[in-house]
């Protein structure tokens, strides 16, 4: 599955549960090694992510020098933004296609964010749909600029109000791109008690015609929170990913590994073998209780050959091999062509 077909086969009025497209986040955490990039992208491949996710950016274009950090600074001690990004924008247009070829080769999907008008604009030429960080929620220019590529995007939530972003949805409705909106939250890590998934239902509510999906910063765990935000209707689920979760530093410590995303395939197995179909009908199994726990019409005392029957005459009582209690109206005023012993069920071709 390709990212393009979750915006193709949207429809807003299909109200079922769907496997996610699911996002392996690489980010910056190839730590500006090659080799440790692509083998992030085969890892990602084998635990079953659609897409790695890189981050496209140059510390100049993106922080000022004194932008403060506003992470968990005992995980990842660098106290400026402006140092941190520096540290890990080493990636660049080169590098960028390098990999897009490498996920080509190893059938996985190539994305990227960008963080700047440069990037973005060699990144068009990689990418078939934009990813717009939370970050830039509130850039109009950089949204509007990305707009003008006329492909789909899939923009983040966080730290937003719902006004917030209902701007940001009205920026690029008037370009007629199509879009996906991540319901996210800016805290890293991002405890449980703060992931308030019920704004993926909100989201719904307030965007019915967007395609919703979640992107994760809380810690992997058992994977249960990508696995309730699949419930709650997520189409796309985004989560950091690494080789390895003690790593010291930016995106390591609340990401997943390729273990961890084989668990969240796991668990959605037996989560949609519990959902089953949603279409309104009764099983194949069930048609021993449809025909021993319902009720057919029973006589309730004698009824003598020729009697007409009243509703007297009648009761209801398991099993439903006879005449439905639901017919009661057309079986008064019928009258017997044979006695109708007492406590015996009654049949279309006992009445006349």
């Amino acid at each position: 599955m390709k990212i393009l077909d979750i915006f193709e086969s949207f429809d807003c009025c299909d109200y079922s549960i769907k496997e996610p497209y699911i996002i392996a986040e690489i980010g910056v955490n190839h730590e500006g090694s090659m080799e440790l990039a692509k083998r992030l992208c085969d890892e990602a491949k084998e635990g079953g992510a659609d897409a790695v996710k890189f981050q496209t950016y140059k510390a100049e274009t993106l922080a000022s020098k004194d932008s403060p950090a506003y992470w968990d600074t005992s995980k990842e001690p660098t106290t400026s933004q402006y140092e941190l990004f520096k540290k890990h924008d080493s990636f660049w247009c080169e590098e960028m296609r390098e990999l897009k070829e490498y996920c080509d080769k190893i059938d996985i999907e190539f994305l990227s964010t960008p963080f700047d008008i440069e990037s973005a604009n060699f990144l068009n030429d990689l990418m078939e749909v934009f990813k717009i960080s939370s970050s830039d929620l509130t850039n109009k220019p950089f949204i509007e600029y990305i707009c003008k590529f006329n492909k789909p995007i899939i923009l983040s939530t966080g730290a937003s109000h719902l006004y917030e972003i209902q701007e940001a949805v009205s920026w690029i409705e008037k370009y007629n791109n199509p879009l996906a909106l991540l319901h996210c939250v800016l805290n890293y890590p991002t405890p449980d008690s703060n992931a308030n998934l019920g704004m993926i239902l909100g989201l719904k509510r307030a965007f019915p015609d967007k395609i919703i999906g979640y992107s994760d910063h809380t810690l992997p765990k058992d994977m249960k929170v990508l696995e309730i935000a699949t419930i709650l209707g997520s189409t796309i689920i985004e989560k950091h990913f690494t080789h390895n979760k003690t790593l010291s530093g930016n995106d390591h410590y609340h990401a997943m590994d390729k273990e961890d995303l084989k668990l969240f395939r796991e668990n959605l197995k037996r989560s949609f073998e519990i959902l089953g179909s949603f279409k309104v009908e009764a099983l194949v199994d069930e048609e021993p209780a449809r025909a021993n726990a319902r009720r057919s019409l029973i006589a309730k005392r004698f009824i003598p050959k020729g009697k007409t029957i009243e509703a007297e005459d009648l009761t209801f009582k398991r099993p439903a091999y006879g005449i439905s209690p639901k017919f009661i109206d057309e079986v008064i005023g019928k009258r017997a062509i044979k006695d109708i012993e007492e406590d015996s069920l009654l049949k279309w071709s006992i009445l006349d």
